[in-house]
């Protein structure tokens, strides 16, 4: 995390970490074995902890399901039905498929070509579960701040559309997150940045201004970028903006959009950290999928590389069984 927290490798890391803690209090139980069992209080909530761990654990796959399915209606009935919208409810439907159905089509298998099949299927969709799994423990380390100065020089606030010349509840959310963090570095600039997209009729930095100035900000610390239509050239065109030739960059955006921006930033040289806006749980959800899907598209090349391998490996073991 001290290094490099923008990647995978700070959530696999702390998997690792908690496998690695988890065994070693095991270790440190079985050398007080003599004491514990002299205290029948401090046995009997050690055993109650770990009913409570085994249930959570087998319960977990089934509560996902449930969660997602309630949440993807949830979404679905305030923000009508698009197919982004219907991520979550897909996402608990294929998790039920694979958890429920798709053992028994395993289970059905009688040739030697469905059995590769079926190993390779689900090796990849492992895989991917475990990589999403990842993907949103590194989110969740990177919103992690111990403090809001962290004598930032610009603070870019991303934007998200607006309606006419009027500021969503959603980049509302980012903009006071953002003035929050303007009146803990006192030496920084805010940057709002976003072009002006369809339905817009202003670009979205100026409406995003207009709300800040509004709310008591010193428009003398205000930049605005004006071309931007995606996160990549929210990035680009924002460090154009910027003076200095090694600024230090606070990032803010939603919540689950996070990560994926410093991905962005990682890709194009940015040094910075990230701070997200809270936005309704609900949509979340949905939302921490359609940013995984983007995760993939970012990196789906060595993702695909490894599948690959693995699939290579199954149908070379299989035609090494064959000519046997």
């Amino acid at each position: 995390m001290a290094r490099e927290p923008r990647t995978l490798w700070s959530g696999v890391s702390f998997f690792f970490m908690m496998i690695c803690l988890s065994i070693s209090l095991f270790f440190i139980l079985s050398e007080y074995s003599r004491w514990l069992a002299a205290h029948d209080v401090v046995i009997g909530i050690l055993i109650l902890l770990f009913v409570l761990a085994i249930g959570c654990m087998l319960m977990f796959p089934a509560a996902l399901i449930v969660m997602f399915f309630i949440e993807g209606i949830k979404v679905i009935k305030h923000e009508g039905v698009k197919p982004s919208n219907l991520l979550s409810m897909l996402f608990s439907i294929l998790l039920y498929v694979y958890l429920s159905v798709w053992p028994m089509i395993g289970n059905l298998r009688k040739n030697t070509l469905s059995t590769m099949l079926y190993v390779i299927i689900s090796f990849s969709a492992v895989y991917v579960l475990s990589l999403m799994a990842m993907y949103s423990l590194s989110a969740i380390l990177n919103l992690i701040h111990l403090k809001k100065n962290r004598n930032a020089d610009y603070i870019v606030v991303l934007g998200s559309g607006i309606i006419g010349k009027k500021v969503t509840p959603l980049l509302a959310a980012r903009i006071e997150r953002g003035m929050e963090l303007l009146y803990s570095n006192p030496n920084a600039v805010l940057i709002m940045s976003g072009g002006q997209g369809l339905g817009e009729d202003i670009p979205e930095s100026v409406a995003m201004a207009a709300y800040a100035v509004g709310k008591g900000v010193d428009a003398e610390r205000i930049i605005m970028e004006q071309k931007s239509v995606s996160t990549e050239e929210n990035l680009l065109f924002s460090r154009k903006l910027m003076d200095k030739e090694a600024p230090k960059i606070v990032i803010v955006t939603t919540a689950y959009h996070v990560f994926r921006a410093l991905i962005l930033a990682k890709q194009q040289g940015l040094k910075c950290v990230g701070f997200g806006a809270k936005t309704k749980w609900y949509f979340t959800l949905n939302a921490l999928i359609r940013e995984f899907v983007g995760y993939l598209r970012l990196t789906w090349k060595k993702h695909a590389l490894v599948i690959g391998i693995v699939a290579s490996i199954v149908v070379a073991t299989n035609i090494a069984g064959w000519l046997r």
